[in-house]
């Protein structure tokens, strides 16, 4: 005869096998969040001055990038009021610090500092002086909070014209009596003197497809493939590979620590291409890339029109 104890009972040892038979889906659910990939946008203050105007000043830029709702940008050292090879004083820390408070708030992170060196010295003294810039810049970006800067590997400088070097889609002649192999030796001895110091500060080198050494891939990924260290990756400028762009992007995309994307609305300021953005964003998916999308728009076009445009271009491929 069934009892009400017994009913009560049987009632929870039933409850406890159903329970038992759950937990195990139930943990396996809890342990398996849905993937996402972390994904953030910035502007880059380049987007606002092309070298050929008066400079924008960082903290417009700021303001520009906190009303089209992007999460950080990415400052030009060049467009800075902040001499680029004088030392690092106390009037340039104020400066500096004044930026940070004006990124914060604005509810903005400073995400990479975009630096100009070259690496490419066969004289020591100036290798040397590149180091020391180098250097400097990676305090500079300390004293902003940013975790990355980008650098160059330097060029040979045989091209005295930068729109000539765009014109020969940046190949340009070796020094005479100079081999390329004594180029990325110089490059790598200067990336690697640097190291100490991005190490102490915690800031990431960011090594771009840039003109120079860095022109391909190959070259690029030469570079990495030597010298390792958690504080050094590349930097995926999506519109510097003019030729075979899309292979070179694959190649280089397991290896990107962060990405510059350029838009060029208008027609480009050297020269335009017609970037494929739902194509690039699913390389850089293929190769697990989380992180930040700078925009660096090119164009001719007013940037208070073609940086809006070019954000929903983004938005849209990187979702």
């Amino acid at each position: 005869m069934l009892t009400r104890r017994n009913f009560l009972t049987s009632s929870l040892a039933a409850s406890t096998a159903l329970a038992l038979t759950r937990a195990p889906a139930l943990a396996a659910d809890a342990a398996a969040p849905a993937k996402r990939k972390r994904l953030k946008l910035a502007v880059a203050s380049y987007s606002y001055w092309h070298f050929r105007t008066a400079k924008v000043p960082i903290e417009t830029v700021m303001d520009r990038a906190a009303e089209l709702g992007v999460e950080g940008v990415d400052i030009l050292h060049r467009q800075m009021d902040l001499g680029e090879r004088a030392p690092l004083d106390a009037a340039g820390r104020a400066y500096l610090h004044k930026l940070k408070r004006h990124a914060f708030r604005n509810g903005l992170e400073i995400c990479c500092v975009s630096t100009h060196q070259s690496f490419v010295q066969p004289d020591p003294q100036k290798l040397a002086a590149e180091v020391e810039h180098t250097n400097k810049c990676i305090e500079l970006a300390y004293e902003l909070g940013c975790p990355s800067i980008r650098i160059n590997t330097g060029r040979w400088g045989t091209t005295r014209s930068f729109d000539e070097l765009r014109k020969n889609r940046g190949i340009e002649p070796v020094l005479p009596g100079r081999t390329e192999d004594e180029g990325f030796k110089w490059c790598m001895d200067g990336i690697e003197r640097c190291l100490p110091t991005a190490e102490k500060c915690g800031v990431i080198l960011a090594l771009e497809n840039h003109w120079g050494l860095a022109r391909t891939a190959a070259g690029l990924l030469h570079i990495l493939g030597r010298i390792k260290s958690p504080w050094l990756g590349g930097l995926m400028d999506t519109g510097n590979f003019l030729d075979d762009t899309y292979a070179q992007l694959e190649a280089m995309a397991p290896h990107t620590i962060y990405v510059q994307a350029k838009t060029y609305h208008g027609g480009g300021e050297w020269y335009t291409l017609d970037l494929d953005y739902p194509r690039i964003a699913a390389i850089l998916a293929r190769a697990n890339y989380t992180g930040w999308i700078g925009l660096e728009m090119e164009g001719k076009e007013d940037p208070n029109t073609a940086v809006p445009k070019s954000l929903e271009t983004l938005r849209k491929a990187f979702g």
